[in-house]
């Protein structure tokens, strides 16, 4: 089989059986970030991921507004497990035709996305590639009864996101297919293709609550996060409200496009997906308000492993579907 007929997940099976794995890894294989433990009960947190102009870079995007991206993309992963990023490295694979602009325009990127969340660019490497690469590795320190994670979640749980989705659905659906919106609107759902932010505040203000189960980082899509942590976990979802952005509800009314589609199945919106302890749900909402964002609650956490929306009294499947290298094309 070909990686396109594989797909990433697949890909990351197989190179995970080859593995010989660390010996009580504080954070398991897969989960947003990985760890290792130093002492007094402390861990280092490691993230990596990489920006591929191809696949991560849609029309009109700046060189500078991908490199920022490259950098958001690794902090929202920190985001979602409660942790602060401190530095960064970043490889950088550049095509022979670039010029010195668009290399200053890359560095300027880099950095602004690093000082936005109180990180350091502190070294890193640089090729020549076909393509244009932007790897990041990031880095930071934490607690390790702070640290969230994806195999944690409880039944019984409530399910809460950081944000409304849909919006960079319905912006890459402007971008790479052409599709209308009023002005105000689509100036919005654009905006949040070119310039994603990441959830940093929420994610540190939750970890000290101690009200979060589990939770992971939404850039694949709201419905696969609901995925990873239900396996992951070994539980179920039942979800009860459809957390779409006004400005994406519009843009599918007039595109006769189905809202449920944009909000699920979408990606790249880089909200946290939370469980939350319900006796401690006031004080994470709290928590969560005193940083300025917001904690909205969209279902529970069931012992039936099953993932359910339930709306006005009819019952659907969220199918396991998303952003998925290899296999997925944009839009």
């Amino acid at each position: 089989m070909k990686t396109a007929n594989l797909g990433e997940r697949k890909i990351i099976e197989i190179i995970h059986s080859h593995l010989q794995l660390l010996p009580k890894m504080p954070v398991p294989f897969g989960d947003d970030v990985s760890a290792y433990e130093l002492e007094n009960g402390k861990l280092a947190i490691l993230k990596t991921d990489m920006l591929v102009d191809k696949t991560d870079m849609p029309p009109t995007m700046s060189y500078w507004q991908a490199a920022r991206k490259a950098i958001i993309m690794n902090v929202s992963d920190f985001a979602a497990k409660g942790v602060k990023p401190l530095v960064a490295l970043v490889s950088l694979g550049l095509s022979e035709n670039l010029n010195k602009k668009i290399i200053e325009e890359i560095a300027e990127g880099l950095n602004a996305g690093a000082r936005e969340y109180g990180a350091y660019i502190i070294g890193g490497d640089t090729n020549e590639a076909s393509n244009l690469i932007i790897s990041i590795s990031l880095f930071g320190i934490a607690e390790r009864n702070e640290v969230i994670l994806r195999n944690t979640a409880k039944p019984d749980d409530i399910v809460a996101v950081t944000g409304m989705f849909g919006k960079t659905f319905a912006g890459l659906k402007i971008l790479l297919k052409g599709l209308k919106a009023d002005s105000k609107i689509q100036k919005t759902l654009v905006e949040s293709v070119l310039m994603p932010r990441a959830r940093l505040n929420e994610g540190l203000a939750l970890s000290r609550t101690k009200a979060v189960d589990a939770g992971i980082d939404s850039s694949d899509g709201l419905a696969w996060s609901l995925h990873e942590i239900a396996r992951a976990s070994n539980v179920g979802f039942t979800i009860n409200h459809i957390p779409i952005a006004k400005e994406a509800k519009e843009f599918a009314e007039a595109n006769n496009l189905d809202p449920v589609e944009l909000t699920f199945y979408g990606g790249e919106e880089y909200e946290l997906v939370l469980t939350i302890k319900p006796k401690l749900w006031n004080r994470a909402e709290e928590a969560v308000r005193e940083v300025g964002g917001q904690l909205l609650p969209i279902g529970k956490v069931t012992a039936e492993k099953q993932i359910m929306l339930e709306i006005d009294g009819k019952k659907n499947v969220i199918e396991p579907r998303g952003w998925e290298h290899f296999k997925s094309t944009r839009v």
